[in-house]
């Protein structure tokens, strides 16, 4: 790997040069098993048919103009998205963590114009919400922002799938404005709430006029089984924010917003010179038709069960095992001991997988993936973790 790039990834020893479906060629013409999906990006698979086209199809007709016209595939996603998202109006960006921080920048502009000085959201502890100054605020890992001080104003933390601790800072901070979560923790090791978590939360904002904002970057576009992981439960939020599987690959993010909260950024407030373009429209407009060709939020609840009922049957009475977690095709094995190691093997097992937390070994496969693929990620996963009990 070249010496130019400033190293900041720890790289495993492999390049990619080809893939297909659940499918990556290296280098050398190994082939792995994507269980990984380029950390929840090509849900779709690798070079996706309809994805392909569209982008081909676009790339020849226009690629940027830039914000300061109308954009027609913006128009047309834009329009796919707030329908299935149930939400009124979206801002387009080139990331999650861009999307994120239209977000914070929004809720930051509604506190303001109720008046209040310092507007301040509540987020949670393991919370990954992105890489930026204020999204590095956001997120609850002091790993990640050591180095980076000072970090800003304006948030206070609370442990995750907590009620009475977000109503204590209610009681004590008359400056938040709103709250911000992940439905589903991805970074931090898959942790799933209660089940009426996200109807409490929905119940305080409305007690306590604060919007509520869903960072559903890695738990949406299908893959919890439904469009987006608040679907499960009976509320739907102010704002959420996309990204990641959006694209298929393609560099895209957005904030959606409803009611009151779609109408805060207005022109001068927000922009980006390349969010929304052509050819990312393009292929965020294709993946919502081939998501909704082939209904993949169903296939997602069908095969992820099938992957999780493998896997709790294959590692059944393994002393390593601590619990499986898990939402469609977002599954978490938690094991009784950090387990790293266990990437760099199972990339020399063929498969692509990796472990968040320290001891969560992460699934996040394509949502086309099919049952013979399936047994051999138990197969694969089975032998790992039974290893590491030997």
């Amino acid at each position: 790997m070249s010496d130019s790039l400033i190293s900041t990834y720890k790289r495993l020893p492999v390049t990619f040069v080809r893939g297909e479906g659940v499918w990556l060629w290296d280098t050398n013409g190994k082939q792995y098993l994507d269980a990984l999906s380029g950390i929840a990006v090509c849900s779709l698979g690798h070079t996706n048919a309809r994805v392909a086209d569209a982008i081909c199809t676009q790339s020849r007709q226009l690629l940027h103009t830039s914000n300061l016209y109308g954009i027609s595939k913006q128009d047309q996603l834009g329009d796919a998205l707030c329908r299935v998202a149930n939400m009124d109006k979206v801002f387009f960006s080139n990331s999650g963590a861009e999307a994120n921080e239209a977000a914070i920048k929004l809720a930051r502009l509604h506190g303001h114009s109720k008046g209040i000085d310092l507007p301040t959201i509540i987020v949670t502890e393991n919370s990954f919400h992105g890489r930026t100054l204020a999204t590095l605020t956001a997120t609850g890992n002091k790993n990640a922002q050591i180095g980076f001080e000072p970090l800003l104003q304006g948030f206070v933390r609370v442990p995750f799938n907590d009620i009475a601790a977000i109503e204590k800072v209610a009681a004590e901070n008359k400056n938040i404005v709103a709250v911000l979560v992940e439905p589903i923790q991805g970074e931090g090791g898959i942790q799933i709430p209660a089940s009426d978590y996200l109807d409490n939360i929905r119940a305080l904002c409305d007690q306590h006029h604060w919007l509520m904002m869903l960072d559903e970057i890695q738990t949406g576009i299908c893959r919890t089984g439904k469009w987006f992981a608040y679907q499960h439960s009976n509320s739907t939020p102010d704002v959420i924010t996309s990204a990641k599987a959006l694209g298929n690959g393609v560099p895209i993010g957005a904030c959606l917003a409803r009611g009151k909260a779609a109408e805060v950024l207005q022109p001068g407030t927000h922009g980006s010179t390349f969010g929304g373009n052509p050819l990312a429209c393009a292929a965020g407009l294709a993946v919502i038709q081939e998501m909704e060709a082939n209904d993949l939020a169903a296939n997602a609840m069908i095969k992820g069960e099938r992957l999780v009922q493998g896997l709790k049957t294959s590692l059944q009475g393994c002393d390593m095992l601590n619990e499986i977690r898990s939402q469609g095709l977002m599954i978490g094995i938690e094991l009784k001991q950090p387990c790293t190691e266990l990437v760099q093997q199972a990339l020399e097992m063929g498969l692509l997988l990796n472990v968040t937390a320290g001891n969560v070994i992460r699934l996040l496969p394509p949502l086309t993936i099919k049952t013979a693929e399936i047994e051999q990620i138990v197969d694969t996963i089975a032998a790992l973790v039974k290893q590491i009990t030997k």
